[in-house]
């Protein structure tokens, strides 16, 4: 009998232990939503006392400086060796290479995000037929075109002329407008260059 007894509480036990009601199911589901909420509490609070530091930072620089204080083109350069040249080595001019240099209000040339449009005129002619080409570059392919030689640092843009300069011997005119992406400023320079 006292067997009998051990047995049956024992049975009794893990039945007590094994079946949890749907009351205290829904109680132990609560508490680990109740932590992973908590968490979240927590990781929001770091992230808001981070941004509060960020924007304390902000409102100390006067407005007026801080797109300034970034970078600022004050003006667009074309480099010295902008000019044709024969890139296969056939004998004829068939490549135009233009260096794009745009420079800072210290007289450095910078990096600046934006986009390029070449125009290649021969201002002898009439003016419907002045136009001989034009390319325009876009803010992904221009930032590839970063180069940096010992003396400068400009975009190094390149364009097939081959049958449009054909039997010209007068000079020509290149014309360059960038446009600053983050100003919106447009600039624009042209130079004389010989086919």
């Amino acid at each position: 009998m006292r067997m009998l007894g051990s047995i049956l509480a024992g049975v009794l036990l893990v039945l007590a232990v094994g079946c949890q009601s749907p009351l205290e199911k829904e109680v132990k589901a609560l508490k680990g939503e109740t932590k992973q909420l908590q968490s979240q509490v927590e990781q929001a609070k770091s992230e808001n006392e981070e941004l509060k530091k960020h924007i304390q930072t902000l409102l100390g620089i006067r407005p007026e400086t801080r797109l300034e204080d970034l970078y600022s083109v004050k003006q667009v350069g074309l480099g010295r060796y902008t000019g044709f040249y024969d890139k296969n080595k056939t004998g004829r001019k068939d490549t135009l290479i233009v260096y794009v240099q745009p420079v800072d209000n210290k007289g450095d040339a910078i990096k600046a995000g934006g986009s390029v449009d070449v125009q290649l005129w021969d201002l002898n002619k009439k003016e419907n037929g002045a136009l001989l080409g034009e390319w325009r570059i876009g803010p992904e392919e221009l930032k590839e075109l970063w180069i940096g030689t010992l003396m400068s640092y400009n975009y190094r843009l390149t364009f097939d002329v081959a049958g449009l300069i054909e039997g010209l011997k007068d000079p020509l005119t290149v014309r360059v407008s960038f446009t600053d992406y983050i100003s919106g400023k447009v600039f624009t320079e042209q130079k004389v260059v010989k086919p």
